[in-house]
């Protein structure tokens, strides 16, 4: 049988190595978190470590071996800490990180979000019913988007948007994202004269399609530079669903922090980004002349 040079590239690819896998997605409080640990060779003492999602810096520790386990008993204090923020379940070996971390996000009500009707900007104010419910957790994983210019990767941010990383996660395993286009570059911010963004996620290419959902805008403390990843939206701030942007420099994209949520960070691929932002753009609506398109988007380990 003949088999393409590309499958075999495809069949003969290891697998990425993934030590920590959730036996559920969610996992209600007070209940038992179960989780399966499988250790490389090579180190003398594994340990799990909760740790601090942007600074990494550990929060509990305690020594395991390959095989299931589950985190609410060997921590008896897991559940009554009732943390409020995204922390990192994180394998160690000797010392150092091993494998990608499981995201632990509390299931918590989300902040309900209104406009000021004067300036438009987003307020956010707790839930009246704000219960911790447990934790949703999944593995921590960077997106590749393979665009016929090249590969961009961006490093997810679920510290500071949980919900549109979730989201996002989501969409590509379901191959949302398959041969789709960006669909606006806008090139000349009107009042900075700088590059703007780049925007894609419509399966329609017309800018107006959707997965079929909205939900919510988050409060992202993750500030627009060249580079970051954010949600497009309508003006109404529960419109996220599928399109995302690129944004191209700070000087045009400042104005839209807190009011956007931003979710990822470029850390591969940035003259790829270039490439894209600088084709031929037609007469109106930003709309490039040849959009260029985005194959796939598929899930990585961090390095």
């Amino acid at each position: 049988m003949f088999i393409p040079a590309t499958l075999m590239v495809a069949l003969a690819a290891p697998k990425a190595f993934t030590p920590l896998r959730p036996e559920f997605t969610y996992n209600g409080v007070d209940r038992p978190f179960p989780i399966t640990v499988e250790t490389p060779k090579g180190y003398k003492k594994f340990t799990l470590q909760i740790q601090k999602a942007n600074s990494r810096e550990m929060l509990n520790e305690f020594e395991v071996r390959a095989g299931k386990i589950d985190i609410a008993s060997k921590l008896p204090e897991f559940w009554k800490l009732k943390r409020t923020e995204v922390t990192y379940l994180q394998l160690t070996g000797d010392g150092k990180n091993v494998g990608p971390a499981l995201v632990l996000q509390p299931m918590t009500n989300p902040k309900v979000v209104t406009l000021d009707p004067t300036t438009k900007t987003p307020k956010w104010e707790k839930d009246e019913d704000d219960t911790y419910a447990g934790i949703r957790t999944w593995i921590d994983q960077n997106v590749v988007m393979n665009t016929e210019f090249g590969d961009i990767e961006f490093k997810m941010r679920p510290d500071v948007a949980p919900n549109a990383v979730w989201n996002f996660l989501e969409l590509i395993k379901g191959g949302f994202y398959r041969e789709i286009i960006f669909h606006r570059i806008v090139q000349k911010h009107p009042r900075t004269g700088k590059q703007f963004v780049i925007q894609a996620g419509d399966p329609t290419g017309t800018g107006a399609g959707s997965p079929g959902y909205a939900f919510p805008l988050e409060q992202s403390s993750l500030p627009h530079d060249f580079g970051v990843l954010g949600m497009a939206r309508s003006t109404d701030p529960n419109t996220n669903g599928s399109q995302f942007y690129v944004a191209l420099s700070r000087e045009a994209t400042q104005h839209l922090d807190g009011k956007y949520v931003t979710y990822g960070q470029c850390v591969r691929g940035e003259d790829v980004i270039r490439k894209i932002a600088n084709v031929e753009i037609g007469p109106k609506d930003d709309r490039p002349v040849k959009p260029p398109i985005i194959h796939t988007i598929k899930l990585v380990n961090p390095q």
